[in-house]
């Protein structure tokens, strides 16, 4: 009488005689290694080697699709705050934290500061803010629209857009409005407002709302004084044009490869900052003239 061969053992866990398969590689495995499939039931190494080569699920600027938090958004905020609480500090003020405070006395917009070297101001000027109102009005509207922005166009783009457009929100005001004493995140808000009005247009979805809230802030802001309207303005401009070459810029171009579309986009961005930045210098320049 022959005797009969051995049982077939698990892959996995040579230790575990089993008699199933995975339908698609054939090799033995236990029931603890196999998943229901569409056909049959697959090893856990075939199904990860299928999650390895399928291509990532990505929004229509390429990002790649995540679940995870805005948290671009939220490091914006929390860097807006933390600034407010160090203004707030220096002047002994909740309410008047321009009043006596170093920070801001330094980072405020003030285009012949500017003009004497003080390039810092560019940028710094829109990480402050006059008051609590007015700290809160801007982060509520970053909290709103920042994070269909980022989940969009990615942290890094999303990222870049902000920038270029808090840089755009300052040239407005360096060519407009040279002796105001200018500060907060609107400009870059306002941009944010132009990017999402964007991102619908490109999803195919009604702007109708975001275009009418643009609208509604920019008659406020022509109505109420104190407000900077070249600020806004300028952002709004900076951001919208700026995305327009995220998303629809490749596809004006043809160009036929996500990593050129990337790329195109990138290029886009980077030109939108260097108009601003051209703006701020020859507002600069001519104000010494």
């Amino acid at each position: 009488m022959n005797p009969q061969p051995p049982a077939p053992t698990c892959v996995r866990h040579p230790n575990r005689p089993t008699g199933l398969a995975c339908t698609r590689c054939g090799r033995p495995s236990c029931a603890e290694c196999l998943r229901p499939a569409a056909v049959g039931q697959h090893c856990v190494d075939c199904l990860r080697a299928d999650q390895r080569s399928a291509a990532p699920v990505r929004t229509v600027s390429g990002a790649a699709a995540r679940a995870s938090a805005p948290y671009v958004t939220y490091a914006l905020i929390a860097i807006n705050v933390a600034i407010y609480a160090i203004t707030a500090a220096q002047a002994k003020s909740l309410m008047d934290n321009q009043l006596g405070s170093a920070l801001f006395i330094d980072w405020v917009l003030y285009a012949p500061a500017v003009a004497d070297g003080e390039w810092w101001r560019v940028l710094g000027s829109g990480f402050l803010h006059y008051g609590p109102i007015h700290l809160l009005l801007n982060m509520f509207a970053l909290y709103v629209v920042g994070r269909d922005a980022e989940l969009v166009l990615g942290r890094s783009r999303y990222l870049a857009v902000y920038l270029v457009s808090l840089l755009g929100g300052s040239a407005g005001v360096m060519l407009f409005a040279q002796n105001s004493l200018t500060a907060g995140a609107s400009g870059a808000v306002y941009g944010m407002f132009g990017a999402i009005t964007v991102i619908l247009i490109r999803l195919r979805q009604n702007p109708n709302q975001m275009l009418i809230i643009i609208g509604i802030n920019v008659f406020i802001s022509l109505s109420l004084p104190g407000i900077s309207l070249w600020g806004h303005l300028g952002g709004l401009a900076a951001g919208t044009l700026a995305t327009l070459g995220i998303l629809f810029l490749p596809g004006w171009l043809r160009v036929r490869t996500p990593q050129a579309a990337r790329t195109v986009g990138w290029v886009a961005v980077a030109l939108v900052a260097v108009a601003a930045l051209a703006a701020v210098t020859v507002s600069a320049i001519t104000s010494t003239v």
